[in-house]
């Protein structure tokens, strides 16, 4: 109890809590077409590779945004930015109300959704900016839990389109953004620790092979945990015939799982190294994948698989970023943003991939098998990359080196200390 009082007093815990909110509101509301896949792909009579597509899109858009919408907080203040992207993501939702009423509407929406997908870097650093360096992980573990949007769009969207209609759904997502709003314009400060980089410093961690290599094994981490909880919807409705309603409730089930076990993979890889905790995960991650291609006639065993594989997926995701701030001790936010950029980028894969092999192979099959793949591919970099990794900077597993810090300053880097 102790322990928690000094956190809570250690930095401005109104900021966090708001940090949370939009980040849990916004997460929604970029998954929300992959929520509501099952009544689209039946309202347009989709072939399943169109499906695919349909879902990849928000994945990609809110990759891609999330650099200019970083680049903006740097100058206006993350708040600022924070209420500019939520008033955006109401414009959108409203435009997904009056306007879309094709597939090619759905796309353009698509594009609309991923500026909430651009919330992660903003969010977590206006959270955790109040608090000092001992605190910082923590912080960013809470402000990260947001990603339990996910829950929220598979649990409500499902049932509210099938009372009112899947268009309706965006008007309602637009009025409950004015929660998260309100609550950032009277509870959140602006942090102290505000500076600018530049688009070089930005970077910097894509001009070193580490950068890659963190930034590919996301792509399977997190990238699959997007890719997969916007797919699922689909899956289970057209691969089990059940309901829309039941197929959202499965995947809450599943996405629940990734969202709780993020912060035990951090406090996990803590005690036995983030590589080692990696190495579990990529291959619990591709043997759980390949079982769920094989377990297609069951829907309660498929559930269970999926519920272990996204436990893995999340522990995977407290694992990298365990590494990151042991590579890149005084660049951490910088660096942090870059590979969640480029990661999220391979959420889009996924559904892509599933939808092809459904619509070419006539089964889910082969998408589990080439996700697996790429899964099996980064453990076998990770296995060659650790030597390397337990020479420089890290201890035997990925463990911190006690006293001394991670990696030495490059020239021209900034001591930033904002979370990412």
């Amino acid at each position: 109890m102790s322990s928690y009082k000094t956190f809570m007093k250690a930095g401005h815990w109104p900021t966090l809590f708001a940090s949370f909110l939009y980040f849990d509101f916004c997460f929604a509301i970029w998954v929300l077409n992959g929520a509501m896949g099952p009544f689209i792909g039946e309202a347009f009579n989709l072939t399943p590779a169109q499906k695919g597509f349909m879902i990849s899109v928000p994945i990609l858009a809110g990759a891609l945004m999330r650099f200019p919408l970083g680049v903006l907080a740097q100058y206006i203040g993350r708040k600022n930015a924070a209420m500019v992207e939520m008033g955006l993501v109401i414009a959108a939702l409203v435009f997904g109300y009056v306007a879309v009423d094709s597939y090619d509407d759905v796309l353009l929406m698509g594009v609309l959704l991923g500026i909430a997908g651009a919330s992660f870097g903003v969010a977590l650093s206006l959270g955790s900016g109040w608090y000092p360096p001992r605190y910082k992980g923590l912080a960013m573990g809470i402000a990260g839990a947001g990603n339990s949007g996910t829950v929220l769009a598979v649990l409500f969207a499902p049932p509210l389109a099938t009372a009112y209609g899947w268009q309706t759904v965006y008007g309602l997502a637009a009025l409950t953004m004015l929660v998260p709003m309100a609550v950032m314009w009277f509870c959140a400060k602006e942090p102290p620790d505000r500076e600018h980089q530049t688009f070089r410093e930005h970077v910097s961690c894509l001009f070193e092979k580490d950068g890659w290599a963190f930034s590919l094994i996301y792509i399977v981490t997190f990238g699959g945990f997007i890719g997969l909880a916007s797919f699922l919807p689909t899956y289970f409705y057209d691969q089990f015939k059940v309901t829309k309603v039941e197929a959202g409730q499965l995947t809450m089930l599943a996405t629940l799982m990734g969202s709780a076990v993020r912060v035990l993979g951090g406090y996990v890889s803590d005690r036995i190294g983030g590589i080692n905790t990696l190495t579990g995960v990529l291959l619990a991650v591709a043997v759980t994948l390949v079982m769920c291609g094989f377990a297609g006639g069951s829907v309660v065993v498929t559930t269970l698989l999926f519920m272990l594989c996204f436990a893995a997926l999340g522990a995977g995701n407290g694992a990298l970023f365990q590494l990151v701030p042991l590579r890149w001790p005084l660049t951490t936010a910088v660096a942090g943003s870059m590979i969640g950029e480029v990661g999220a980028l391979g959420g889009g894969f996924l559904p892509n991939a599933m939808g092809l092999s459904k619509q070419y192979a006539g089964t889910y099959l082969w998408g589990f098998v080439a996700f697996a793949a790429l899964a099996l591919a980064m453990l076998a970099m990770l296995r060659l990359v650790q030597l390397r990794w337990t020479r420089t900077w890290a201890e035997k597993g990925g463990r911190a080196r006690p006293g001394t810090p991670a990696a030495a300053p490059r020239p021209g880097t900034s001591r930033a200390t904002r979370s990412a």
